[in-house]
């Protein structure tokens, strides 16, 4: 189920307006009042050639027409100049060629070869609104395709006012469907008591359980989904309205998988089917193929596949563990996911998940690689870690002329400047004899320590570092997280501002 929630660009094309007559421009295309007849033609691959057409249609008005052409390539930036030139023969009425950025060759060449200007667009077709003076179009991330069943490992030890205060954050943070996990061997008395009040409280619910007593229970009172039928309990999806999910009889084996998955469709009833994915080591790669082979059998099917023996059994942040899985998921068209958060290093699990889903869903739908859509996976690193140089930096040391400590990262270190001069270093601790305001001051020491121990972080990991904020870890702190900030940023205490005012007047 699908769930749905510039002013350079002007003087290259004029420059181009010796190319003749222009035909009349393809349906579609954008065509600005002034009725300026330049034309430009983007040059693309197949995969990539829907999410373009959706940037330029979003444009505002210009003062140009335009067409997107697949040049008959998957990968668009696998285009070379000697390449085009091969396959591009109808450029009559084009003004201005823009190739993909990664487009490899020399453009010069093949602009006299085709008569045509050619030239190199963003690497990212999302930031061609910029080339026309626009904004980049953001990433649409309200769209996904796999759902959710975010598990309640340890239901049965868990009160129900506690189970229902978990499954309000795990649906805060993503979660389609609260499934509780039963126990071997532990009593769940208030099994019904729990999956009424999650019911009431607007949760689909799942009950997952090796106990078919637990099953049934939770099926009479209002449970959606049943985790995890085989051959041998299949019995129990004949007794109940539940949507069952299926599970080889044996592990790795698929033959009982196939014959009880058949036996249901004979049946009329609605199931998903799970082959099992297994840890490292453990039978992993095997178990990634027999989902590929469930898939190429029954490509109709909804399939179920358990992310947990993966982000809980790896000892590994599990941010790129879980965009890994949510990438097969897309790519097997997966249904939903269980996942879990038992392990104290995979508490962001199902956050983790619900952004992962979003960006390989734009990415599939867009055609593109699943890079540049969204950080909140990269929490540890930024892709452009240190926008100011060391010479950036000294040229704006030399305009200060008040005491307050300004605080930059640069790829050598740290920078700490004010009026009295600037200071480069890798320690903070190194650092501080140097920043002698500050010895008499503890507010303001205080405050240039919090700031340069966050710097030193952002420095040492390779993070984005902005002074007076928290650095932005990601989708590794939820938003229900106790360990989320309040607010994105950290206003100075007064105490501080006053000390900055003293040192002002000093």
């Amino acid at each position: 189920m699908l769930v749905t929630p510039g002013p350079a660009s002007g003087a290259v094309l004029r420059a181009a307006a010796s190319c003749g007559t222009l035909r009349p421009p393809p349906q579609g295309c954008i065509v600005s009042e002034s009725g300026k007849s330049e034309h430009i033609l983007f040059l693309t691959g197949h995969l990539a050639a829907p999410g373009l057409r959706r940037v330029l249609e979003a444009l505002p008005a210009t003062d140009f027409s335009w067409e997107v052409r697949d040049l008959g390539v998957s990968v668009a930036a696998l285009m070379t100049a000697p390449m085009i030139a091969r396959r591009l023969r109808d450029v009559d009425g084009v003004s201005q060629i823009i190739v993909p950025g990664l487009c490899a060759g020399d453009m010069e060449a093949l602009s006299q070869r085709l008569g045509v200007p050619v030239q190199r667009g963003p690497e990212d077709f999302r930031d061609l609104p910029e080339l026309f003076g626009r904004r980049r179009l953001a990433p649409a991330l309200d769209r996904y395709r796999v759902q959710i069943f975010a598990e309640i490992v340890e239901a049965p030890k868990l009160s129900v006012e506690a189970i229902l205060a978990r499954a309000e954050r795990y649906r805060q943070d993503g979660a389609d469907v609260i499934d509780l996990g039963g126990l071997p061997g532990q009593p769940f008395p208030h099994l019904e008591d729990s999956v009424q009040a999650l019911c009431e409280q607007g949760f689909r619910v799942s009950m997952d359980s090796m106990d078919t007593s637990e099953l049934l229970r939770g099926a009479g009172a209002g449970a959606a989904y049943l985790l995890s039928l085989h051959e041998g309990s299949l019995w129990v999806a004949e007794e109940v309205e539940a949507v069952p999910v299926l599970i080889p009889q044996t592990a790795g084996e698929l033959p009982s998988l196939y014959r009880a998955m058949e036996r249901l469709s004979a049946l009329g009833r609605a199931f998903l089917a799970d082959s099992i994915l297994d840890p490292i080591h453990f039978g992993f790669t095997d178990s990634i193929v027999r989902y590929s082979e469930l898939r190429r059998r029954f490509p109709e099917v909804d399939i179920m596949m358990g992310v947990g023996n993966l982000t809980e059994l790896t000892e590994a942040d599990t941010c790129g563990i879980n965009l890994l899985l949510a990438g097969v998921a897309s790519e097997l068209d997966v249904a939903a996911v269980l996942t879990t958060e038992v392990s104290q290093h995979a508490c962001s699990a199902v956050y983790e998940f619900d952004r992962a889903r979003r960006i390989c869903h734009a990415a599939h739908t867009d055609g593109v690689l699943p890079k540049g859509l969204d950080a909140s996976l990269s929490p540890l690193h930024a892709r452009n870690p240190y926008p100011d140089t060391e010479a950036d930096i000294t040229a704006l040391a030399a305009q200060i002329r008040d005491p307050g400590y300004r605080i930059r990262v640069i790829e050598q270190g740290l920078a700490v400047f004010n009026r009295e001069g600037l200071h480069l270093g890798q320690d903070p601790f190194a650092l501080f004899p140097a920043l002698t305001p500050l010895h008499k001051d503890a507010p303001h020491a205080f405050y240039a320590g919090v700031e340069l121990a966050r710097a030193e972080i952002a420095w040492r990991l390779g993070k984005r570092y902005q002074q007076d904020r928290g650095l932005d870890w990601g989708a590794a702190i939820p938003p229900s997280s106790p360990r989320q900030q309040q607010s994105g940023e950290d206003a100075q205490p007064d105490a501080l501002l006053a000390a900055s005012r003293r040192l002002r007047k000093s």
